[in-house]
């Protein structure tokens, strides 16, 4: 995993993707451990999908959840 997904200067991106990954380190992975890398894998799965892109998070999109803000007819920031 990477923990940044902006690059020099692009205090916005790299604010949404380290929130994200504090709430993955605080909400799953802090919580317990994983007998194999499958299974951890399937754990993160499983909080992107069913918690994480269905929960309302960043002021920058409106707190709309992820999967709510890509459908949305508001045009994204590049």
């Amino acid at each position: 995993m990477r923990s940044s997904i902006g690059s020099v200067g692009d205090a916005y991106d790299n604010a949404m993707a380290e929130a994200f990954f504090a709430t993955l380190e605080c909400e799953l992975l802090a919580r317990r451990r994983f007998a194999s890398q499958a299974e951890a894998r399937m754990a993160d799965f499983h909080f992107i999908e069913g918690f994480y892109n269905t929960s309302p998070w960043h002021p920058a999109t409106g707190y709309l959840s992820p999967i709510n803000f890509e459908r949305s007819d508001e045009p994204q920031q590049a």
